[in-house]
């Protein structure tokens, strides 16, 4: 008897551990989400609102349109076409999106993160050079030549890039672990911030003197 009284505290204290090693809080869907006391008030919540599942239908996952290029006309000579459950509401509350990328010759999507996923690339066509670059202090270059059919892993919130070293347009495929990854563009959100950052502190932060600086910022 003592030993099977001995044996179920054993069971509900794993059970507590399991539990309490279990529980976390949700992570964010968006960059923000300012808490409010009157519930009439608010406008969001860490996501989407659910539809009434008796009200859903089947074009609610479903979405046409990945088969279309992108317009690489651009500054950088790339597109994304990012599918995430603002244009596929069956996304909600899965965890997962999807996108294409074109690239022109030579093009790029330039370092960027996602500050809500992991990327996993797929190259249907072409050549890319593509890396990711860890965090401080070691700050370590990871990065490969993907040629068709090749699959590339970019880990969670870390800089990373697309470049299009072929003479011909190339197209990838990428899924994030996120409804909605969100992406940080690092040169627009430095130089391109509204309102802009103080000239100062990033003459301080890159070493380029104050013309340069201003000059980026007209840029971008």
């Amino acid at each position: 008897m003592k030993k099977a009284a001995s044996f179920l505290v054993v069971v509900a204290v794993m059970g507590l551990a399991s539990f309490l090693a279990s529980a976390y809080d949700p992570s964010p869907l968006q960059d923000f989400c300012v808490a409010i006391d009157e519930p009439k008030n608010a406008v969001f919540v860490n996501g989407k609102f659910c539809k009434n599942p008796n009200l859903t239908v089947d074009v609610d996952f479903f979405y046409h349109g990945l088969n279309i290029p992108g317009n690489t006309n651009n500054l950088v000579g790339s597109n994304v076409n990012l599918v995430n459950v603002d244009m596929l509401r069956g996304l909600n509350t899965l965890g997962i999106s999807i996108a294409r990328i074109d690239y022109a010759p030579y093009g790029e999507n330039p370092p960027h993160i996602h500050p809500r996923a992991s990327e996993i690339l797929s190259v249907l066509e072409g050549t890319l050079y593509v890396g990711f670059v860890t965090s401080n202090p070691d700050n370590r270059l990871f990065s490969k030549v993907l040629n068709k059919g090749d699959i590339f892993v970019f880990p969670f919130g870390l800089i990373h890039f697309q470049f299009n070293i072929g003479h011909t347009p190339a197209v990838a495929i990428a899924a994030l672990t996120s409804q909605n990854p969100g992406v940080i563009t690092i040169a627009n959100a430095t130089f391109g911030s509204n309102p802009p950052i103080n000239p100062d502190v990033l003459v301080k932060a890159f070493q380029l003197d104050l013309k340069e600086v201003e000059r980026l910022q007209a840029i971008f």
